[in-house]
């Protein structure tokens, strides 16, 4: 990164997981818009891959796209060779990956259970693991979350759950690697306009409810949040770790998300 200017991701090089679907695409595309350059997996959905990738407005080069399921051996293998010849060392971490199911609690399986938690919560420990020694010193990882980590969400059990877990281990990993200069933070969206809202049970009221009690009387956007990613990803955050940063627009502050 350039000296002088804290924010500057001019020659800052990430790997995003789960970047090219809702947040991690807004991510991805707002670190590579900054001059970062960028690796962002995805799972399955190859459609949306394509489509992130005809319409990124990126500096050639600055872009890599890589089919990855990291809770498959397959999927690390494929992680970690495209690492060694894309960018073997990493200035940034940020894991976007979640899945789940809405629910009722007695609706739930041990099925949903395991699926929820092999990516959520132990697929971030084995990238952790993996990435942090290919951190620069004062490099940083970052973990998305939710308001399901702390609040009681309807259908949401296993999510939430998985959620408060990250953020728990977020807490342990941030003194563990901070001797090593490597910072661990969590960034917790509130409502906003992605497929994962969208898939919630009577979406559309839930996020206009969430956009009239938030103080700010709107939805966040996604710029807000990857711009939030950006800042702790960079130079300017140096001196946090170990935190879960918020970006709702203060619903929590009064109780909604």
């Amino acid at each position: 990164m350039s000296p002088g200017n804290d924010f500057d991701l001019h020659g800052h090089r990430a790997l995003v997981i789960g970047g090219t679907r809702g947040i991690g695409r807004a991510i991805s595309e707002h670190f590579v818009k900054a001059g970062a350059t960028v690796l962002a997996t995805y799972a399955r959905d190859r459609s949306s891959a394509d489509r992130f990738a005809e319409s990124a407005v990126a500096v050639p080069g600055s872009l890599q796209l890589l089919r990855a399921d990291i809770t498959s051996e397959k999927g690390r293998e494929a992680l970690m060779v495209a690492l060694d010849g894309f960018i073997p060392q990493l200035d940034s971490l940020v894991f976007s990956a979640a899945t789940g199911v809405h629910k009722p609690f007695e609706a739930l399986t041990e099925r949903h259970f395991d699926f929820t938690f092999a990516l959520n919560v132990k697929a971030f420990l084995w990238a952790t693991q993996t990435i942090a020694p290919r951190l620069r010193n004062g490099g940083s990882i970052i973990a998305l979350s939710s308001e399901g980590a702390v609040h009681a969400m309807t259908d949401y059990t296993l999510i939430g759950a998985s959620k408060g877990a990250l953020e728990s281990m977020v807490r342990h990993l941030a003194a563990e690697l901070g001797p090593r200069g490597v910072r661990v933070n969590a960034l917790s969206p509130g409502a906003a306009p992605t497929e994962a809202w969208n898939a919630m049970p009577d979406a559309a009221r839930r996020l206009a409810d969430a956009a009239q009690q938030a103080p700010l009387r709107r939805l966040v956007t996604l710029d807000e949040i990857a711009s939030t990613a950006h800042f702790l990803a960079s130079s300017a955050s140096s001196g946090i770790t170990g935190q879960t940063i918020v970006v709702d627009g203060g619903a929590r502050i009064v109780g909604h998300g």
